[in-house]
Protein backbone atom coordinates (compact mmCIF):
# COMPACT_ATOMS: atom_id res chain seq x y z
CA UNK A 1 0.00 0.00 0.00
CA UNK A 2 1.46 3.81 -0.66
CA UNK A 3 2.23 5.34 2.09
CA UNK A 4 2.45 9.21 2.32
CA UNK A 5 5.01 10.94 4.54
CA UNK A 6 6.95 13.80 4.93
CA UNK A 7 10.97 12.74 4.13
CA UNK A 8 14.23 14.13 4.40
CA UNK A 9 16.84 14.27 1.51
CA UNK A 10 19.76 12.20 2.12
CA UNK A 11 21.89 12.84 -0.89
CA UNK A 12 22.20 14.82 -3.68
CA UNK A 13 24.20 13.97 -6.97
CA UNK A 14 24.31 16.09 -10.10
CA UNK A 15 24.34 14.72 -12.82
CA UNK A 16 25.57 17.90 -15.24
CA UNK A 17 23.29 20.54 -17.13
CA UNK A 18 19.53 19.98 -15.65
CA UNK A 19 19.93 16.32 -14.50
CA UNK A 20 20.36 15.60 -10.70
CA UNK A 21 20.00 12.08 -8.60
CA UNK A 22 18.10 12.50 -5.28
CA UNK A 23 17.85 10.01 -2.52
CA UNK A 24 15.59 10.35 0.11
CA UNK A 25 14.31 7.92 2.88
CA UNK A 26 10.94 6.88 2.96
CA UNK A 27 10.79 3.35 4.36
CA UNK A 28 7.20 2.16 2.69
CA UNK A 29 8.86 2.65 -0.78
CA UNK A 30 12.41 1.52 -0.54
CA UNK A 31 10.71 -2.07 0.96
CA UNK A 32 7.78 -2.20 -1.31
CA UNK A 33 8.61 -0.28 -4.67
CA UNK A 34 8.55 -2.22 -8.29
CA UNK A 35 10.01 -1.23 -11.25
CA UNK A 36 8.15 0.97 -13.60
CA UNK A 37 6.31 2.28 -10.30
CA UNK A 38 6.52 6.01 -9.36
CA UNK A 39 6.09 8.49 -6.54
CA UNK A 40 4.20 11.59 -6.39
CA UNK A 41 6.46 14.22 -4.50
CA UNK A 42 7.16 17.40 -3.96
CA UNK A 43 9.85 19.86 -2.47
CA UNK A 44 9.00 21.09 0.98
CA UNK A 45 5.93 20.84 3.30
CA UNK A 46 3.60 24.01 2.13
CA UNK A 47 0.98 24.63 -0.28
CA UNK A 48 3.16 26.17 -2.84
CA UNK A 49 3.54 24.68 -5.68
CA UNK A 50 -0.01 22.96 -5.10
CA UNK A 51 0.16 19.52 -6.58
CA UNK A 52 3.02 16.86 -6.18
CA UNK A 53 4.52 15.81 -9.33
CA UNK A 54 5.10 12.02 -10.88
CA UNK A 55 9.04 10.72 -10.65
CA UNK A 56 9.45 7.04 -11.80
CA UNK A 57 11.17 5.20 -8.98
CA UNK A 58 15.25 4.65 -10.18
CA UNK A 59 16.43 2.48 -7.44
CA UNK A 60 15.90 1.45 -3.79
CA UNK A 61 17.74 0.31 -1.02
CA UNK A 62 15.80 -1.53 1.55
CA UNK A 63 18.47 -1.63 4.31
CA UNK A 64 18.99 1.76 4.32
CA UNK A 65 15.40 2.73 3.95
CA UNK A 66 16.30 4.72 1.10
CA UNK A 67 15.35 5.20 -2.88
CA UNK A 68 16.36 7.22 -5.28
CA UNK A 69 15.14 9.41 -7.99
CA UNK A 70 16.62 10.47 -11.33
CA UNK A 71 14.98 13.94 -12.64
CA UNK A 72 15.42 16.58 -15.27
CA UNK A 73 14.69 19.92 -13.97
CA UNK A 74 12.21 21.35 -16.11
CA UNK A 75 9.07 23.38 -14.51
CA UNK A 76 8.44 24.78 -11.28
CA UNK A 77 8.04 21.25 -9.52
CA UNK A 78 10.83 19.24 -11.14
CA UNK A 79 13.21 22.55 -10.44
CA UNK A 80 12.16 23.21 -6.80
CA UNK A 81 13.06 19.22 -6.33
CA UNK A 82 16.42 19.85 -8.28
CA UNK A 83 17.18 22.44 -5.65
CA UNK A 84 16.70 20.73 -2.54
CA UNK A 85 19.71 20.11 -0.78
CA UNK A 86 20.31 16.85 1.96
CA UNK A 87 18.14 17.22 5.23
CA UNK A 88 15.16 19.55 3.51
CA UNK A 89 11.56 18.06 3.94
CA UNK A 90 9.70 16.78 1.08
CA UNK A 91 6.34 15.42 0.64
CA UNK A 92 6.16 12.38 -0.81
CA UNK A 93 3.20 9.72 -1.85
CA UNK A 94 4.18 6.20 -3.04
CA UNK A 95 5.00 3.51 -4.33
CA UNK A 96 1.99 3.71 -6.81
CA UNK A 97 1.13 2.84 -10.35
CA UNK A 98 1.56 -1.12 -12.05
CA UNK A 99 4.89 -2.19 -12.59
CA UNK A 100 6.72 -4.15 -15.57
CA UNK A 101 6.02 -7.54 -15.70
CA UNK A 102 9.48 -9.66 -15.99
CA UNK A 103 9.69 -11.47 -19.55
CA UNK A 104 8.79 -15.44 -20.24
CA UNK A 105 11.32 -17.56 -19.81
CA UNK A 106 14.06 -17.80 -22.19
CA UNK A 107 13.23 -14.27 -23.74
CA UNK A 108 15.65 -11.63 -23.43
CA UNK A 109 14.51 -7.84 -22.16
CA UNK A 110 14.99 -5.51 -24.28
CA UNK A 111 14.79 -2.18 -22.54
CA UNK A 112 14.42 1.02 -24.44
CA UNK A 113 15.01 4.45 -23.15
CA UNK A 114 14.27 7.70 -24.50
CA UNK A 115 16.09 10.65 -22.92
CA UNK A 116 15.25 10.87 -18.76
CA UNK A 117 12.62 7.77 -19.70
CA UNK A 118 15.44 5.70 -18.11
CA UNK A 119 14.59 5.89 -14.69
CA UNK A 120 12.67 3.19 -14.48
CA UNK A 121 15.27 0.43 -15.74
CA UNK A 122 18.09 1.02 -13.53
CA UNK A 123 15.57 -0.78 -10.74
CA UNK A 124 14.82 -3.13 -13.05
CA UNK A 125 17.86 -4.07 -14.08
CA UNK A 126 18.53 -5.05 -10.69
CA UNK A 127 15.28 -7.24 -10.60
CA UNK A 128 16.60 -9.26 -13.80
CA UNK A 129 19.88 -9.71 -12.87
CA UNK A 130 18.50 -11.57 -9.81
CA UNK A 131 16.16 -13.44 -11.81
CA UNK A 132 18.97 -14.86 -13.74
CA UNK A 133 17.10 -13.00 -16.76
CA UNK A 134 19.08 -11.79 -19.93
CA UNK A 135 19.05 -7.89 -20.40
CA UNK A 136 19.94 -5.41 -23.32
CA UNK A 137 19.52 -1.62 -22.76
CA UNK A 138 18.86 0.87 -25.43
CA UNK A 139 19.52 4.50 -24.31
CA UNK A 140 18.60 7.33 -26.56
CA UNK A 141 18.77 11.09 -26.55
CA UNK A 142 18.88 14.04 -28.44
CA UNK A 143 22.71 14.32 -27.66
CA UNK A 144 25.33 12.97 -25.18
CA UNK A 145 24.26 15.67 -22.34
CA UNK A 146 20.90 13.44 -22.56
CA UNK A 147 22.51 10.66 -21.18
CA UNK A 148 23.91 11.40 -18.02
CA UNK A 149 22.67 7.77 -16.66
CA UNK A 150 25.14 6.04 -19.33
CA UNK A 151 27.65 4.51 -16.80
CA UNK A 152 24.97 3.64 -14.51
CA UNK A 153 24.44 -0.11 -15.37
CA UNK A 154 27.94 -0.98 -15.38
CA UNK A 155 28.05 -2.82 -11.92
CA UNK A 156 25.25 -4.76 -13.13
CA UNK A 157 26.90 -6.50 -16.25
CA UNK A 158 23.98 -5.23 -17.91
CA UNK A 159 25.18 -3.92 -21.99
CA UNK A 160 23.63 -0.61 -23.19
CA UNK A 161 23.26 0.73 -26.39
CA UNK A 162 23.81 4.44 -27.04
CA UNK A 163 22.25 6.23 -29.47
CA UNK A 164 22.19 10.38 -30.34
CA UNK A 165 19.88 11.87 -32.68
CA UNK A 166 23.34 14.44 -33.61
CA UNK A 167 25.74 10.99 -33.22
CA UNK A 168 27.98 12.95 -30.65
CA UNK A 169 27.56 10.09 -28.42
CA UNK A 170 27.27 5.95 -29.44
CA UNK A 171 25.26 5.67 -33.08
CA UNK A 172 24.19 8.08 -35.17
CA UNK A 173 20.28 7.90 -35.48
CA UNK A 174 16.91 6.61 -33.81
CA UNK A 175 16.89 4.20 -30.82
CA UNK A 176 14.54 2.23 -32.14
CA UNK A 177 16.89 1.58 -35.52
CA UNK A 178 19.04 -0.07 -33.23
CA UNK A 179 16.56 -1.64 -31.58
CA UNK A 180 15.18 -2.98 -34.44
CA UNK A 181 18.39 -4.57 -35.61
CA UNK A 182 19.28 -6.37 -32.26
CA UNK A 183 16.01 -7.77 -32.03
CA UNK A 184 15.70 -9.47 -35.29
CA UNK A 185 19.13 -11.42 -34.21
CA UNK A 186 17.16 -13.16 -31.68
CA UNK A 187 14.76 -14.83 -33.80
CA UNK A 188 11.11 -13.74 -31.87
CA UNK A 189 13.21 -14.20 -28.60
CA UNK A 190 12.78 -10.83 -26.99
CA UNK A 191 10.34 -8.71 -24.77
CA UNK A 192 9.99 -5.04 -25.67
CA UNK A 193 9.90 -2.67 -22.51
CA UNK A 194 10.22 1.34 -23.15
CA UNK A 195 9.99 4.60 -21.09
CA UNK A 196 10.01 8.04 -22.89
CA UNK A 197 8.47 10.33 -25.49
CA UNK A 198 5.45 9.10 -26.84
CA UNK A 199 6.35 9.20 -30.75
CA UNK A 200 9.40 6.69 -29.52
CA UNK A 201 6.41 5.04 -28.03
CA UNK A 202 4.04 4.90 -30.32
CA UNK A 203 7.60 3.27 -32.49
CA UNK A 204 8.09 0.72 -30.34
CA UNK A 205 4.52 -0.38 -30.18
CA UNK A 206 4.49 -0.83 -33.98
CA UNK A 207 8.06 -2.62 -34.29
CA UNK A 208 6.87 -4.90 -32.00
CA UNK A 209 3.20 -5.11 -33.83
CA UNK A 210 5.55 -5.68 -36.50
CA UNK A 211 8.36 -8.69 -35.49
CA UNK A 212 5.15 -10.04 -33.11
CA UNK A 213 7.06 -9.49 -30.08
CA UNK A 214 5.29 -8.60 -26.61
CA UNK A 215 5.83 -4.91 -25.53
CA UNK A 216 5.47 -3.01 -22.36
CA UNK A 217 5.25 0.59 -22.51
CA UNK A 218 5.68 3.04 -19.35
CA UNK A 219 2.92 6.38 -20.69
CA UNK A 220 3.46 9.65 -19.44
CA UNK A 221 0.39 11.25 -19.53
CA UNK A 222 -0.39 14.26 -16.77
CA UNK A 223 -0.93 13.11 -13.60
CA UNK A 224 -1.71 15.26 -10.52
CA UNK A 225 -2.78 13.38 -7.80
CA UNK A 226 -1.84 9.70 -8.21
CA UNK A 227 -4.78 7.88 -7.18
CA UNK A 228 -7.51 7.57 -10.20
CA UNK A 229 -9.43 10.96 -8.49
CA UNK A 230 -7.72 14.00 -10.57
CA UNK A 231 -8.96 12.14 -14.41
CA UNK A 232 -5.99 14.16 -15.63
CA UNK A 233 -3.90 11.36 -16.60
CA UNK A 234 -6.36 9.60 -18.72
CA UNK A 235 -5.50 7.44 -21.82
CA UNK A 236 -7.32 5.24 -24.32
CA UNK A 237 -7.32 1.57 -23.78
CA UNK A 238 -8.96 -1.16 -25.67
CA UNK A 239 -8.54 -4.82 -24.42
CA UNK A 240 -9.21 -7.74 -27.09
CA UNK A 241 -12.79 -8.11 -26.28
CA UNK A 242 -13.89 -4.47 -25.75
CA UNK A 243 -15.92 -3.12 -28.81
CA UNK A 244 -14.96 0.42 -27.96
CA UNK A 245 -11.83 2.03 -26.13
CA UNK A 246 -12.11 3.38 -22.64
CA UNK A 247 -10.83 6.17 -20.82
CA UNK A 248 -8.61 4.51 -17.92
CA UNK A 249 -6.20 6.85 -15.52
CA UNK A 250 -2.47 5.85 -16.32
CA UNK A 251 -1.94 6.26 -12.74
CA UNK A 252 -3.84 3.39 -10.83
CA UNK A 253 -4.13 0.88 -14.33
CA UNK A 254 -0.63 1.83 -15.62
CA UNK A 255 1.71 3.38 -15.93
CA UNK A 256 3.06 0.44 -17.46
CA UNK A 257 0.30 -0.68 -20.14
CA UNK A 258 0.72 -3.63 -22.66
CA UNK A 259 1.33 -1.91 -25.96
CA UNK A 260 -1.11 -4.19 -27.88
CA UNK A 261 -4.04 -2.53 -26.15
CA UNK A 262 -3.27 1.44 -26.02
CA UNK A 263 -5.37 3.00 -28.43
CA UNK A 264 -2.93 5.92 -30.19
CA UNK A 265 -4.04 9.16 -31.25
CA UNK A 266 -5.47 9.10 -34.88
CA UNK A 267 -6.48 5.53 -34.76
CA UNK A 268 -9.57 3.94 -33.93
CA UNK A 269 -8.76 0.82 -32.08
CA UNK A 270 -5.93 -0.91 -30.63
CA UNK A 271 -4.21 -3.73 -31.94
CA UNK A 272 -5.83 -6.39 -29.86
CA UNK A 273 -8.67 -5.23 -30.84
CA UNK A 274 -8.06 -5.34 -34.74
CA UNK A 275 -6.36 -8.59 -34.07
CA UNK A 276 -9.13 -10.15 -32.34
CA UNK A 277 -11.81 -8.79 -34.75
CA UNK A 278 -9.32 -10.70 -37.95
CA UNK A 279 -9.60 -13.96 -36.17
CA UNK A 280 -13.55 -13.35 -35.83
CA UNK A 281 -14.09 -13.14 -39.80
Amino acid sequence: MPANRDIPLVSRDPLGGAYVRLTFRHPEVAREARAGQFVMIKAGTSAEPPLRRPFSILSVDPAAQTFSLFLKAVGPGSRALFEMAPGEIAQCLGPLGRPFAAPASGREALLVAGGYGIAPFRIFSEELVRQGARAHIFYGGRTGADLPMRDAFADLGVPVTLTTDDGSVGTAGRVTVAVEAYARTLGGRATLYACGPDAMLHAVAGLADALELTAQLSLDPWMGCGVGTCLGCVVSIQKAEEARPKNRCACTEGPVFDATEIVWKGEGSSVARRRNVEVRQ
